[in-house]
């Protein structure tokens, strides 16, 4: 494997997420970073160095992906859907590292990153803090050890500006209360609850949304039965902990051929 700093591209990096992402790569050992792009507009042109702070790097904004994914070895990429999808066309026809934390990706979306990854090494995950990565792991065992006695609920906050609910951690970590009862989260979720509703059926998986202010991201997975309640809970209190995390993907990425992975796997839970 090469001992050289591993090249990383950010596709978004104007973007609140896009920005963290380019400071954790500039702070990261090991890697180095390539490039960077947004869609034709005002930023393009602009260095990158000055989206995050006071000094030039050389490096200009850029609206073309391809070139970036020509100049680098890993891109990351927390955009929105179709653009996701076009990068994963690139990384497939490049071969190159693609690290998806896009989320509001449907199941036919997730299909085709799957595809891709056959000519590719991608890592997808719904959210690459570390912590809700071991949250992931934790509601699987104890969906799986507490049974059908207990309710379980899914509550998630965020930011006013967030697009998608739930979010896709939210529902990252309903699949995982789903594996460990080995049912289908589909065949077993309530998105919302509203009106006349009735009594709760036996095994089902609720979630509950809230957004407002800047909350980064809160989560808490809720397993009630009678007599007692099992709260797991995360809270994120800045971006830099999916940042970190997407980088700590890319650089585990660059020693594996093309498959299609996620965080389970970079942190061998």
């Amino acid at each position: 494997m090469s001992t050289s700093p591993l090249k990383i591209g950010i596709v978004g990096c104007a973007g609140r997420m896009g920005r963290m992402l380019v400071s954790e790569v500039l702070a990261a050992p090991g890697c180095t970073l390539s490039g960077g792009t947004e869609p034709v507009g005002p930023m393009v042109g602009t260095d990158i160095g000055l989206l995050v702070g006071p000094k030039p790097l050389g490096i200009l904004v850029s609206a073309d992906a391809s070139a970036l994914f020509a100049a680098c070895d890993a891109v990351i990429d927390f955009t929105v859907p179709a653009a996701t999808l076009h990068h994963a066309a690139l990384a497939a026809k490049t071969g190159k590292i693609l690290v998806v934390g896009t989320t509001g990706l449907d199941a036919d979306i997730v299909a085709t990153l799957q595809k891709y990854a056959a000519s590719a090494p991608i890592v997808f995950a719904p959210n690459f803090s570390i912590g809700v990565n071991v949250l992931f792991s934790l509601t699987e065992k104890l969906a799986a050890t507490l049974g059908p006695d207990y309710d379980i609920d899914i509550l998630e906050m965020h930011h006013r500006h967030k697009l998608d609910a739930p979010s896709g951690t939210a529902l990252g970590l309903g699949e995982a209360a789903a594996r460990g009862r080995k049912v289908k989260l589909a065949n077993v979720w309530k998105k919302s609850r509203d009106g006349q509703v009735g009594a709760r059926p036996s095994g089902e998986i609720g979630f509950a949304t809230l957004r407002g202010g800047d909350v980064v991201g809160d989560h808490t997975v809720m397993f009630a039965a009678d007599g007692e309640r099992v709260e797991l809970t995360h809270k994120a209190s800045s971006r830099a902990v999916f940042a970190k995390g997407a980088v700590r993907a890319a650089l585990w990425a660059r020693s594996r051929g093309p498959s299609f992975y996620s965080m389970r796997d970079v942190l061998d839970l």
